[in-house]
Protein backbone atom coordinates (compact mmCIF):
# COMPACT_ATOMS: atom_id res chain seq x y z
CA UNK A 1 0.00 0.00 0.00
CA UNK A 2 1.05 3.38 -0.67
CA UNK A 3 1.82 4.50 2.93
CA UNK A 4 4.06 1.39 3.61
CA UNK A 5 6.46 2.63 1.04
CA UNK A 6 9.10 4.68 1.73
CA UNK A 7 8.28 8.16 0.28
CA UNK A 8 9.17 8.68 -3.36
CA UNK A 9 9.95 5.25 -4.46
CA UNK A 10 8.30 4.35 -7.09
CA UNK A 11 6.39 0.86 -7.62
CA UNK A 12 3.92 -0.77 -9.50
CA UNK A 13 0.41 0.86 -8.38
CA UNK A 14 -1.53 -0.31 -11.39
CA UNK A 15 -1.40 -2.96 -13.38
CA UNK A 16 -3.10 -4.22 -15.83
CA UNK A 17 -3.26 -8.42 -17.52
CA UNK A 18 -4.11 -9.57 -20.81
CA UNK A 19 -6.94 -6.76 -20.80
CA UNK A 20 -9.58 -7.36 -23.66
CA UNK A 21 -12.62 -5.15 -24.41
CA UNK A 22 -14.51 -5.94 -27.64
CA UNK A 23 -17.57 -4.21 -29.61
CA UNK A 24 -19.58 -5.73 -31.47
CA UNK A 25 -19.45 -9.06 -33.78
CA UNK A 26 -18.62 -10.52 -37.22
CA UNK A 27 -17.43 -8.06 -39.40
CA UNK A 28 -18.43 -5.15 -37.02
CA UNK A 29 -16.05 -6.59 -34.82
CA UNK A 30 -14.15 -3.67 -32.52
CA UNK A 31 -11.37 -4.78 -30.81
CA UNK A 32 -11.23 -1.72 -28.27
CA UNK A 33 -8.83 -3.65 -26.21
CA UNK A 34 -6.70 -6.34 -27.33
CA UNK A 35 -4.89 -8.23 -24.75
CA UNK A 36 -2.98 -5.41 -23.14
CA UNK A 37 -0.84 -6.12 -20.41
CA UNK A 38 1.01 -2.78 -18.72
CA UNK A 39 2.38 -1.55 -15.42
CA UNK A 40 2.04 1.82 -13.90
CA UNK A 41 4.65 3.28 -11.54
CA UNK A 42 3.23 5.19 -8.75
CA UNK A 43 4.44 8.98 -8.51
CA UNK A 44 4.72 8.79 -12.21
CA UNK A 45 3.02 11.31 -14.63
CA UNK A 46 2.02 8.44 -18.01
CA UNK A 47 0.70 10.10 -21.16
CA UNK A 48 -1.25 7.61 -23.30
CA UNK A 49 -1.15 9.04 -27.18
CA UNK A 50 -2.69 7.24 -30.34
CA UNK A 51 -4.95 8.25 -33.25
CA UNK A 52 -9.19 8.38 -32.52
CA UNK A 53 -10.45 5.28 -32.02
CA UNK A 54 -7.27 3.69 -31.10
CA UNK A 55 -8.30 2.85 -27.67
CA UNK A 56 -7.03 5.40 -25.56
CA UNK A 57 -10.36 6.28 -23.90
CA UNK A 58 -11.84 2.96 -23.69
CA UNK A 59 -7.82 1.92 -21.54
CA UNK A 60 -9.13 4.95 -19.38
CA UNK A 61 -12.25 3.77 -18.70
CA UNK A 62 -10.90 0.18 -17.78
CA UNK A 63 -8.37 1.34 -15.44
CA UNK A 64 -10.79 3.77 -13.53
CA UNK A 65 -13.46 1.42 -13.47
CA UNK A 66 -15.72 3.27 -15.82
CA UNK A 67 -16.27 0.35 -17.54
CA UNK A 68 -15.89 -3.57 -17.34
CA UNK A 69 -13.54 -5.97 -19.64
CA UNK A 70 -14.56 -8.70 -21.73
CA UNK A 71 -11.81 -10.63 -19.47
CA UNK A 72 -8.09 -10.26 -17.74
CA UNK A 73 -7.75 -7.77 -14.97
CA UNK A 74 -7.18 -4.07 -13.36
CA UNK A 75 -5.32 -4.44 -10.50
CA UNK A 76 -5.15 -1.37 -8.48
CA UNK A 77 -2.75 -1.29 -5.14
CA UNK A 78 -3.25 -5.04 -5.51
CA UNK A 79 -6.79 -4.68 -5.87
CA UNK A 80 -8.42 -6.52 -8.69
CA UNK A 81 -11.55 -3.91 -9.24
CA UNK A 82 -13.05 -6.05 -12.03
CA UNK A 83 -13.72 -8.07 -9.15
CA UNK A 84 -15.90 -5.69 -7.22
CA UNK A 85 -19.60 -5.70 -7.47
CA UNK A 86 -21.06 -2.27 -8.83
CA UNK A 87 -21.85 -0.60 -5.24
CA UNK A 88 -17.84 -1.85 -3.81
CA UNK A 89 -16.48 -0.24 -7.12
CA UNK A 90 -18.16 2.70 -6.76
CA UNK A 91 -16.72 3.23 -3.24
CA UNK A 92 -13.16 2.28 -4.54
CA UNK A 93 -13.02 4.71 -7.08
CA UNK A 94 -14.70 7.49 -4.84
CA UNK A 95 -11.50 6.85 -2.68
CA UNK A 96 -8.62 6.21 -4.62
CA UNK A 97 -9.44 7.65 -8.40
CA UNK A 98 -10.23 11.34 -9.51
CA UNK A 99 -11.22 11.86 -13.01
CA UNK A 100 -10.71 15.12 -15.05
CA UNK A 101 -12.84 15.15 -18.10
CA UNK A 102 -12.46 17.57 -21.40
CA UNK A 103 -15.83 18.41 -20.52
CA UNK A 104 -15.33 19.23 -16.47
CA UNK A 105 -18.75 17.88 -15.17
CA UNK A 106 -19.22 20.34 -13.18
CA UNK A 107 -22.57 20.45 -11.74
CA UNK A 108 -24.41 23.37 -12.64
CA UNK A 109 -26.38 24.80 -9.95
CA UNK A 110 -23.32 23.94 -6.94
CA UNK A 111 -20.94 26.53 -6.58
CA UNK A 112 -16.69 25.99 -6.84
CA UNK A 113 -16.52 24.72 -3.29
CA UNK A 114 -19.85 22.54 -3.42
CA UNK A 115 -18.44 21.12 -6.74
CA UNK A 116 -14.97 20.61 -5.10
CA UNK A 117 -15.66 18.35 -1.68
CA UNK A 118 -19.56 16.76 -3.51
CA UNK A 119 -17.45 13.42 -4.45
CA UNK A 120 -16.08 13.52 -0.79
CA UNK A 121 -19.82 14.34 0.40
CA UNK A 122 -21.42 11.33 -1.74
CA UNK A 123 -18.77 8.95 -0.05
CA UNK A 124 -20.29 9.95 3.48
CA UNK A 125 -17.04 11.82 4.09
CA UNK A 126 -16.41 15.37 5.25
CA UNK A 127 -13.78 17.65 3.41
CA UNK A 128 -10.57 18.16 5.35
CA UNK A 129 -11.08 22.06 4.96
CA UNK A 130 -7.60 22.58 5.31
CA UNK A 131 -6.40 20.61 2.60
CA UNK A 132 -8.78 21.38 0.31
CA UNK A 133 -7.92 25.32 0.51
CA UNK A 134 -4.63 24.29 0.57
CA UNK A 135 -5.54 23.33 -3.03
CA UNK A 136 -8.05 25.96 -3.92
CA UNK A 137 -5.08 28.65 -3.19
CA UNK A 138 -2.27 26.45 -5.11
CA UNK A 139 -4.41 26.20 -8.12
CA UNK A 140 -5.76 30.00 -8.06
CA UNK A 141 -9.18 30.18 -7.54
CA UNK A 142 -9.96 31.11 -4.39
CA UNK A 143 -11.66 34.06 -5.05
CA UNK A 144 -14.02 32.32 -7.35
CA UNK A 145 -15.64 29.66 -4.27
CA UNK A 146 -19.20 30.90 -4.26
CA UNK A 147 -19.25 31.42 -8.59
CA UNK A 148 -21.30 29.05 -10.01
CA UNK A 149 -19.53 27.29 -13.26
CA UNK A 150 -21.34 29.20 -16.07
CA UNK A 151 -19.97 32.26 -14.50
CA UNK A 152 -16.24 30.70 -14.79
CA UNK A 153 -14.11 30.62 -18.37
CA UNK A 154 -12.73 27.17 -19.49
CA UNK A 155 -9.32 27.43 -17.75
CA UNK A 156 -11.37 28.21 -14.50
CA UNK A 157 -13.85 25.87 -15.11
CA UNK A 158 -11.00 22.80 -15.58
CA UNK A 159 -8.88 24.27 -11.84
CA UNK A 160 -12.27 23.53 -10.55
CA UNK A 161 -11.97 19.99 -11.87
CA UNK A 162 -8.50 19.36 -11.15
CA UNK A 163 -9.42 20.54 -7.29
CA UNK A 164 -12.29 18.19 -7.17
CA UNK A 165 -9.86 15.62 -8.33
CA UNK A 166 -7.11 15.95 -6.01
CA UNK A 167 -9.52 16.72 -2.77
CA UNK A 168 -9.88 13.32 -1.82
CA UNK A 169 -6.60 12.59 -1.87
CA UNK A 170 -7.21 9.90 -4.09
CA UNK A 171 -4.14 7.34 -5.08
CA UNK A 172 -4.28 7.99 -8.87
CA UNK A 173 -5.10 10.92 -11.24
CA UNK A 174 -7.10 9.96 -14.56
CA UNK A 175 -7.53 12.45 -17.15
CA UNK A 176 -8.84 12.52 -20.33
CA UNK A 177 -7.97 15.22 -22.81
CA UNK A 178 -8.45 17.31 -20.27
CA UNK A 179 -7.07 20.16 -22.32
CA UNK A 180 -9.07 19.64 -25.26
CA UNK A 181 -11.46 22.81 -24.83
CA UNK A 182 -8.75 25.43 -23.68
CA UNK A 183 -6.62 27.52 -25.57
CA UNK A 184 -2.71 26.61 -26.20
CA UNK A 185 -1.42 28.90 -23.13
CA UNK A 186 -4.21 28.14 -20.53
CA UNK A 187 -3.66 24.47 -21.94
CA UNK A 188 0.16 24.26 -20.50
CA UNK A 189 -0.59 26.09 -17.38
CA UNK A 190 -3.42 23.79 -16.70
CA UNK A 191 -1.06 20.74 -17.36
CA UNK A 192 2.14 22.82 -15.43
CA UNK A 193 -0.05 22.89 -12.71
CA UNK A 194 -1.43 19.24 -12.33
CA UNK A 195 2.13 17.75 -12.74
CA UNK A 196 3.59 19.89 -10.00
CA UNK A 197 0.20 19.04 -7.81
CA UNK A 198 0.78 15.25 -8.38
CA UNK A 199 4.00 15.62 -7.41
CA UNK A 200 3.70 17.30 -4.29
CA UNK A 201 1.13 14.68 -2.95
CA UNK A 202 2.98 11.94 -4.48
CA UNK A 203 0.14 10.68 -6.50
CA UNK A 204 -0.08 8.70 -10.22
CA UNK A 205 -0.97 10.68 -13.01
CA UNK A 206 -2.57 9.14 -16.59
CA UNK A 207 -3.06 11.78 -19.13
CA UNK A 208 -4.74 10.59 -22.37
CA UNK A 209 -3.73 13.54 -25.32
CA UNK A 210 -3.25 14.08 -28.79
CA UNK A 211 -1.03 16.96 -28.14
CA UNK A 212 2.66 16.33 -28.53
CA UNK A 213 3.82 18.76 -26.40
CA UNK A 214 1.55 17.80 -23.38
CA UNK A 215 3.09 14.15 -24.04
CA UNK A 216 6.66 15.71 -23.67
CA UNK A 217 5.99 17.19 -20.27
CA UNK A 218 5.02 13.17 -18.96
CA UNK A 219 7.35 10.97 -17.66
CA UNK A 220 6.51 8.50 -19.84
CA UNK A 221 4.53 7.88 -22.80
CA UNK A 222 2.83 5.13 -24.06
CA UNK A 223 1.99 4.68 -27.91
CA UNK A 224 -1.46 2.77 -28.65
CA UNK A 225 -2.65 1.31 -31.87
CA UNK A 226 -5.66 -0.90 -32.71
CA UNK A 227 -6.20 -1.59 -28.82
CA UNK A 228 -2.53 -2.12 -28.39
CA UNK A 229 0.16 -0.56 -26.57
CA UNK A 230 2.64 -0.66 -28.73
CA UNK A 231 5.77 1.42 -27.61
CA UNK A 232 7.43 3.53 -25.08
Amino acid sequence: MAGQQPEGQRYPIVLTRDLVKYYGSGENLVRAIDHTSLDLQRGEFTAIVGRSGSGKSTLLHMLGGLDRPDSGKVLIEGQDISCLKDEELARFRRRKIGFIFQDYNLVPSLNVWENIVLPIGLDGKKADKEFVSSIVERIGIQDKLRALPNTLSGGQQQRVAIARALAARPAIILADEPTGNLDSKTELEVIALLKSCVNDYCQTLVVITHDETIAQMADRILIIEDGKVVSE
